[in-house]
């Protein structure tokens, strides 16, 4: 159900426009792979972020996060659904019309010392995407390189340098270089912060809402780590085994989270307040098989307030106030 899912800044225009999003993997199962499975990563995902703000997407591992990402940008393709784009459907689009949709959607990749290939310099990993999609000259490509260093917080001293020389934090910084090279309007970042030291995290998460500001970018940031997440996102959304399950702004998730599992999710951010450690909500198991999701509500066999209606039947995304739309029969 789209209801306008993301859209908490009222009139504001939304820049991405994602509805009924899914994608399935074909696994190969029983004897000789005569019993295929199907993996349902995303299930019917449906979203909006506004010009210049940040979405965030949070939930447990296997929850469908960087697929939903990756779908966006089209660096997998979706089973079904709709992507837009300030208007324009990047799934209908191919050849010249994609190669140049892609300069302006780009992503920052979870680890930085697996996106980076170790055998290049930074001058031919950040220069890459700009020698495919732009007609520089080498001395043109290699001051369009220096300039990215710096605005991210590098020295150009470092462009023949290569990975195995920079910290995690500066690795991550090249990544950025390497996303903002053809000037994008949009970013998914994928857990940007998650390989790093929590001071190092501090340093390019404050880079990247610096970053935002002056170049007017627009975000989708996918983390596990709330406390990040509220700082930096205007609204959140909370996902569980491929779906959505809540979304509202940023302050009302952390002040009144309804959904059950959302409500977990934030008693397990650890705190200094006796009180709240004390409320701590403990989920039991873990996230259920995508292969074979559980009836009803998909979160029915973790949630100690289940009843008969949450086994049998699945919520739908509903307003429950003031645009926060949760999914819940409770």
């Amino acid at each position: 159900m789209m209801n306008d899912i993301g859209d908490t800044d009222g009139a504001r225009e939304a820049q991405v426009e994602v509805k009924d999003l899914v994608k399935h993997f074909a696994q190969r199962g029983g004897f000789l792979g005569r019993n295929p499975r199907v993996v349902r990563a995303v299930d019917g995902v449906s979203l909006k972020i506004a010009h210049k703000r940040t979405l965030g997407l949070v939930g447990e591992s296997g929850c469908g996060k960087t697929t939903i990402g990756r779908c966006i940008l089209r660096l997998i393709e979706p089973t079904s659904g709709e992507v837009h784009f300030e208007g324009v459907d990047v799934l209908g689009l191919s050849g010249r019309q994609l190669r140049r949709m892609r300069r302006d959607m780009q992503m920052v990749f979870q680890n930085p010392y697996s996106s980076l290939d170790p055998r290049m310099s930074v001058l031919s990993i950040v220069g890459e995407p700009i020698q495919t999609h732009l007609s520089l000259s080498h001395s043109e490509m290699r001051d369009r390189v220096v300039e990215l260093l710096e605005q991210v917080g590098m020295s150009g001293d470092h462009i023949y340098r290569y990975p195995h020389e920079f910290s995690g934090g500066q690795l991550q910084r090249i990544a950025v270089a390497r996303a903002l090279a053809l000037n994008p309007k949009f970013l998914v970042l994928d857990e940007p912060t998650a390989a790093l030291d929590v001071s190092v995290q501090a340093q390019v998460i404050a880079k990247l809402v610096e970053l935002q500001q002056d170049l007017n970018l627009t975000y989708l940031f996918i983390s596990h780590n709330l406390t990040l997440v509220h700082y930096v996102s205007d609204t959140i959304a909370v996902t569980y085994l491929g779906r959505i399950i809540e979304h509202a702004s940023s302050e009302a998730i952390f002040d009144n989270p309804i959904h059950p599992y959302t409500q977990a999710l934030l008693s397990a951010t650890p705190s200094l307040d006796r009180e709240l450690r004390q409320q701590r909500v403990i989920l039991t198991g873990g996230v259920p098989d995508p292969v074979n999701p559980p009836p009803g509500c998909v979160f029915h066999p973790r949630c100690s307030r289940a009843k008969d209606a949450c086994r049998q039947e699945e919520p739908r995304l509903v307003n429950a106030g003031d645009g926060h739309m949760v999914a819940c029969h409770l």
